[in-house]
Order: structure tokens, then sequence, then C-alpha cells
């Protein structure tokens, strides 16, 4: 971030797009017949949470240390490769998952068409990734958060889910100040298309809108239509704090306060 950052209204349109998106997304997985795969290891169990909540720690780390080795190592072209096969895939699988609900709640059992209509995105996605400074990338972040939260948010249990959130919120913090994160932010962040969403002097990682996403759906799917829109609140008015504290440092976690808003928020008015 830019030391002249000053928060303006633009910035909260891709977030609340993401948002809404991810919402979206997540009304297409009441389908019927939809499976979905396990993405924690460990059952739903206090302990069993805490271990889902350090795997995805791990698996963030680990995956923002190796790029952050490659930039070091000037492997900008492998940086480009890499992100655009796993944007690549990641597009597929999901854009496969809800076309293939959209289908089945139109009652058209279709393989075929949601292959063609997934390949078709994948695509897209990678031109738009190796295209680089491309201005569809800004809307395949925006929505590629906003459907993989919504993923996370369906499939993952209540209490894993928060441990989830809130240990991401800590290592954030931790990340952006002394660990891979902030050095990324710092030495190159505009080398890493597809992961980072770009306006003017603002930066937010897509990850930030994947869990923003993942918090509002999983408040839609597991305890009502009312909590996730307190969680949509919260997490905008949590952003807002984020905004303003840039506009005093040159860095800052995404994460902590629109996850403990939209927590806040989303369990407060469940209780009413």
């Amino acid at each position: 971030m830019r030391e002249t950052f000053r928060v303006r209204l633009i910035y909260f349109i891709p977030i609340l797009a993401s948002l809404l998106f991810g919402v979206l997304c997540a009304h297409l997985l009441i389908a019927p017949s939809m499976v979905f795969p396990d993405v924690t290891p460990f059952p739903d169990t206090p302990i069993g949470s805490i271990g889902n909540a350090f795997y995805f720690v791990v698996l963030v780390a680990v995956g923002a240390t190796f790029l952050l080795l490659l930039l070091r190592l000037k492997s900008y072209r492998l940086i480009l490769i890499f992100t655009g096969f796993a944007l690549t895939a990641v597009s597929f699988m999901l854009s496969t998952l809800y076309l293939s609900a959209v289908l089945l709640l139109l009652d058209i059992p279709s393989f075929e068409a949601s292959l063609f209509g997934s390949t078709l995105i994948s695509c897209l996605v990678c031109y738009a990734v190796f295209r680089e400074r491309c201005k569809v990338l800004n809307f395949v972040v925006v929505f590629l958060g906003g459907a993989t939260g919504a993923f996370l948010g369906w499939v993952i249990p209540t209490l894993s889910a928060i441990l989830i959130l809130c240990f991401m919120a800590a290592y954030d913090i931790f990340t952006v100040y002394y660990g891979p994160v902030g050095k990324i932010a710092r030495e190159g962040i505009e080398r890493f298309s597809g992961l980072v969403l770009s306006l003017e002097d603002f930066q937010m990682g897509l990850g930030d809108l994947t869990f923003y996403s993942m918090l509002s759906c999983h408040m839609l799917s597991n305890i009502g239509t009312f909590p996730c829109i307190a969680s949509i609140i919260g997490i905008l008015a949590g952003c807002l704090l984020s905004f303003k504290t840039l506009e005093k440092r040159g860095i800052f976690p995404g994460l902590p306060f629109p996850v403990s808003l939209g927590l806040l928020f989303g369990f407060l008015v469940s209780l009413i």
C-alpha cells in the first residue's frame, strides 16, 4: 500500500460483489443429489476442529513461503505458471460443481454440458492470468473468492469453520508483519496476477475475499438469512476499520477486523 492511500467507496464495491456472488453460489448448493468432498481432515470435535484450523494455517503458510521463495529467486515465469495452473484448476473444479448444481435444480442432469461450461470458464481464467494486467483479472479474483468461500462455508462444520476463521485472522497478523505475505507485499506483489485484487493504490489478496465469503455463506447455510446479512454488514464495517488503519500504515492485515465483526454481528443477530 502507498502512504497516500485514502478510503474510497470504490474499494468496498468488489468486496460486496464477492460476498453477494458467494451468497448466490451458496444457494445453488442446495441442489438435491449433490455430493461434497471433505476438505477438513479431522472430525468436528473440539480437538478435531483445532486440528482443522491448524491444517488450513499450515496450507496457507506453506503456499505463501513457496511463493516468496520463487520471488526471491526472481523466478517470475514460474510464479506465473504456478498461479495460472492453480487458478485454472480451482476454476474448473468450482465451475463444474456450480454448473452441475444449476442443471440439477433445473432437472437437466447433463454432465457433458457442465463439463463444457467449466472447461470454457477455466480457459477464460487461464487466459486472463497469463495476460497478467488484463482488466478481466480483477473480476476473476472477485468471483473466484466468492465461489471458493461459498463452497468452504457450506462443507465445513460450524466449530471448525469458526476456529479456521479465527486462526487465519491471527495468522494474518503474524504473516503480514513478520511472515511471507508481508515480504511479498513489500517486494513484488504485482507479480502475483490472479491472487491479488488491484484498484489504483489498493491491493487485497484473494484469500481475504475467500474467507469473507466463507464466513457469510456459513452463516447463511447453517444459521440463517438474517445472521448472514448481519455478518456481511460486520465484514464491511471491519473493512472500513482496516481501511482507516491503512491511511496511517503502509500495510495492514485484511482478516482480523472483518472476521471479528462478521462473526460478532452474525451470532448476535442469531440470538435475537
